[in-house]
């Protein structure tokens, strides 16, 4: 059984950085998809950025040049450099890694981006 664990988020100042880590353990192939979804209050579940197959990655317009992901296959984790963070930024932000047509998700974990 697939389990994730997030960590890394927080408070941060508008224009500021975080990186958010993702911890799988159990059955886990690199071929597989894995990456990280948000929602924001009142919103709908959305694609942030996602790895597929070898390092295909694919990320939602909002925050292409601002985040980039990482995929460590010996470590099965996988991580999100966020920078030039936006007040719109702010959400609870979900791991999720997919094996055929099954969806696993972590906990999530908050990201706050304030003055």
């Amino acid at each position: 059984q697939v389990q994730l664990v997030e960590s890394g988020g927080g408070l941060v100042q508008p224009g500021g950085s975080l990186r958010l880590s993702c911890a799988a353990s159990g059955s886990i192939s690199s071929s597989n998809p894995m990456g990280w979804y948000r929602q924001a209050p009142g919103k709908r579940r959305e694609l942030v950025a996602v790895m597929t197959s070898g390092t295909s990655t694919n990320y939602a317009d909002s925050v292409k040049g601002r985040f980039t992901i990482s995929r460590d296959n010996a470590e099965n984790t996988v991580l999100l450099q966020m920078s030039s963070l936006k007040p719109e930024d702010t959400a609870v932000y979900y791991c999720y890694y997919r094996h055929g047509i099954v969806s696993v998700w972590g906990q999530g974990t908050q990201v706050t981006v304030s003055s």
